[in-house]
């Protein structure tokens, strides 16, 4: 981002020790830009936010999953029993297993899981690394389609080739980075408003291959990121609301009605991302609407910083 402004304080004991910046922008119900906040305009790179979009990709190609499994395919899950449980099911259903991955190998995303799979006497694997799903599901699509399997994350993939068309189409935008992401899979970059139009098409379908995404995500957000993650908290919190985060501390959501927003911090610090997208929702009212769990938003944008052991401080959203 060339111009990231101020949009969170690091307040302890009533200090402002320290400050993150960063940029937001809201769509309005029409899809018109609401408000932004620093640049939205430029590119990034988006990182796991890209994957909902991927996941349509593959299923314009001809994937066809369960609506629990499309959006474990979307997801950067907590490597969670069912989460490991549906990466298989994903392989299994076209003749593949785990050895069919190319993520890195790694250790579950949540710290528990982590710790209960180390007592167990396990470690680092392919199937456990948050992306697992996605890469299941490409691997699936390349079956369907009789593509390589041993080939699908080069770029020029027919695969990645439709995803990047995908991409393009859904965000309105020219891709002008092709990055490589932090599972090995190409990276697509957009811009913050790019990647809320991108959302808000999915969230508004009433039918169609992204309105099944959009239902995915909406039926199975513990699939999407894990049960004691903010993401699914949020997405529970309000009805028909679609999100997802990702790494370098971006995120966007949207809802049925229209109305989307993205946002990232230049310094990537995943605490600030929930404290922002809180913020950005009670801006828009969206944190007080008919049906919405208030406490429930709410608690996704407190980060208390502790004294010994006690609150003594905070992450605060200046916008």
């Amino acid at each position: 981002m060339s111009s990231p402004v101020v949009v969170a304080e690091i307040v302890r004991s009533g200090f402002v020790e320290g400050r993150h910046y960063g940029s937001v922008v809201a769509l309005d119900t029409d899809g018109s830009v609401a408000w932004s906040i620093g640049d939205a305009q430029h590119q990034i790179l988006p990182r796991s936010c890209n994957k909902p979009i991927q996941a349509l990709g593959m299923v314009r190609a001809g994937l066809d999953l369960p609506a629990d499994l499309l959006a474990l395919a979307c997801a950067s899950h907590s490597g969670e029993d069912f989460h490991v449980a549906g990466v298989r099911r994903i392989l299994a259903s076209v003749g593949l297993d785990e050895d069919a991955l190319q993520t890195p190998e790694d250790y579950p995303l949540d710290d528990a899981v982590r710790d209960d799979l180390l007592r167990a006497g396990g470690g680092r694997s392919r199937i456990h690394m948050n992306c697992s799903g996605k890469h299941a599901a490409m691997l699936a699509t390349c079956v369907v389609n009789g593509w390589d399997t041993s080939t699908y994350l080069a770029p020029d993939h027919p695969l990645q080739q439709r995803i990047a068309s995908t991409f393009a189409e859904l965000t309105g935008e020219s891709i002008e980075v092709e990055a490589v992401d932090g599972c090995g899979a190409p990276l697509l970059s957009t811009s913050l408003v790019g990647l809320a139009r991108a959302f808000r098409t999915l969230a508004v379908a009433t039918s169609g291959l992204e309105h099944r995404i959009a239902d995915a995500i909406r039926s199975h957000p513990a699939y999407v990121s894990g049960t004691h993650r903010d993401e699914r908290t949020l997405l529970g919190a309000i009805p028909g609301a679609i999100g997802k985060a990702g790494a370098e501390s971006c995120y966007a959501v949207a809802l049925p009605d229209g109305r989307a927003f993205a946002l990232k911090t230049d310094d990537g610090a995943p605490r600030a991302r929930p404290v922002l997208m809180a913020a950005a929702l009670r801006r828009a009212g969206i944190d007080l609407a008919e049906g919405v769990d208030v406490a429930a938003v709410r608690s996704t944008g407190a980060h208390p910083l502790l004294g010994g052991g006690i609150p003594v401080g905070e992450i605060r959203a200046v916008f």
